[in-house]
C-alpha cells in the first residue's frame, strides 16, 4: 500500500477510533526507538512473519530521516544461508538488553516459547510492544498494545500500514501552509517505489 492509498484509507476512516489509536501506538514506538538511538527488533510468530511491516518500516526510517526506524527483522526459521537482513533468529530476542525496543506481531496469541523470550527481554529492560488480539499474556507483558481483534472493521496487515505510516510521519514537522503540503505530495508521487522483501 503506497502513500495515496495510505491518505484515502485514512479519509475512509476519519471519526473512528482507529486512526487515534494507530497514531498512539506509532508515537510510542517512535519514541522509544528515537530515544534510546534505535535498536527495534520486530518479531511475528512461526506462522506469521511481518516481513511486510519491516520493509513498511524501513521505508519509513529512510524517507522520514529517522533511521531509528529501520527494524531488525527476527524470524523464528531463519538460516545463515539466508540474506543478512533475513538470517537473524530468535537468539536475539534473548541478546536484547536495555535501551531496545520488541515490536512483537501475531495475529493470535504467541505460543509459549515466544512469549517466555519476550518476558525475559521484558526483564532485560527491553521495550515490549504489541500488535494483535489484545488479550492474554502478550497484551500483559507489553509496555505499550494496539488490540486488532479477529473480526475487527480493519485487519492486522490494514493496521500495520497505518502504525508504519504513521510512525514515519510522527517525526515530519507539521506543514505549515499549502506550498508545503504540495511539496510533501510532489515528494510522495514522485518518490521511487518502496523495495520488496
Amino acid at each position: 500500500m503506497d502513500a495515496v492509498r495510505v491518505a484515502l484509507l485514512r479519509e475512509v476512516l476519519a471519526g473512528t477510533e482507529w486512526l487515534g489509536a494507530t497514531r498512539r501506538f506509532a508515537g510510542a514506538l517512535r519514541g522509544s526507538v528515537v530515544s534510546h538511538g534505535g535498536g527495534l527488533l520486530l518479531v511475528g510468530t512461526p506462522e506469521y512473519e511481518p516481513w511486510h511491516l519491516a520493509a513498511h518500516l524501513t521505508d519509513e526510517a529512510a524517507w522520514s530521516g529517522t533511521p531509528e526506524l529501520a527494524p531488525t527483522l527476527v524470524r523464528h526459521h531463519a538460516r545463515p544461508s539466508d540474506p543478512a537482513h533475513l538470517a537473524v533468529g530468535p537468539g536475539r530476542i534473548e541478546a536484547a538488553r536495555r535501551g531496545e525496543t520488541l515490536l512483537v506481531v501475531a495475529p493470535r496469541g504467541p505460543a509459549a516459547p515466544l512469549l517466555e523470550r519476550v518476558h525475559d527481554a521484558r526483564r532485560a529492560g527491553v521495550t515490549v510492544l504489541a500488535l494483535g488480539p489484545g488479550e492474554g499474556e502478550l497484551a500483559g507483558m507489553a509496555h505499550e498494545a494496539l488490540a486488532v481483534p479477529e473480526g475487527a472493521e480493519l485487519d492486522l496487515d490494514t493496521v500495520q500500514h497505518l502504525v508504519s505510516a504513521a510512525a514515519g510521519e510522527n517525526a515530519r514537522p507539521a506543514a505549515r501552509g499549502f506550498r508545503d503540503r504540495l511539496s510533501r505530495l510532489a515528494e510522495l508521487l514522485t518518490a521511487p517505489p518502496p523495495s520488496r522483501w
